[in-house]
């Protein structure tokens, strides 16, 4: 049975926005990491000869950087139901089966027993 359309959602987002969501969540996971690690490394060997502030701000935004670069791919590879509904469904049907419980496995495999001893007996 296909599943039922939903009404009222918006489409998915684009690879634009995904790209610039990625970004963004990269960068703030990105500063906040190298500001962790910035501030343990100047408390631990010092600030250097620059100081402390653009000794900090390198290691904040050489981490931004980095995080979202990755983060921005990531979610653009991403492809979480990209397919419409019907073919979605129809892809659900001719896959290999996917046990989605514990109950429905055991039904399955009671099926397979059964068709295995109707073999057998045959």
């Amino acid at each position: 049975m296909p599943p039922v359309p939903q009404q009222g959602h918006p489409a998915g987002l684009t690879v634009w926005q995904k790209l610039k969501m990625g970004a963004m969540m990269g960068a703030g996971v990105g500063l906040t990491m190298g500001f962790l690690f910035g501030s343990y490394s100047i408390l631990r060997g010092g600030a250097g000869p620059r100081g402390i502030l653009p000794t900090l701000s390198q290691y904040m935004l050489g981490s931004a950087a980095t995080f979202s670069f990755f983060l921005a791919i990531g979610s653009v590879i991403r492809n979480d139901g990209e397919l419409p509904p019907h073919l979605e469904a129809a892809r659900m049907q001719l896959a290999s089966p996917v046990m989605r419980s514990r109950a429905e496995g055991l039904s399955h495999m009671r099926l397979q027993w059964a068709l295995e001893k109707q073999r057998r007996a045959s």
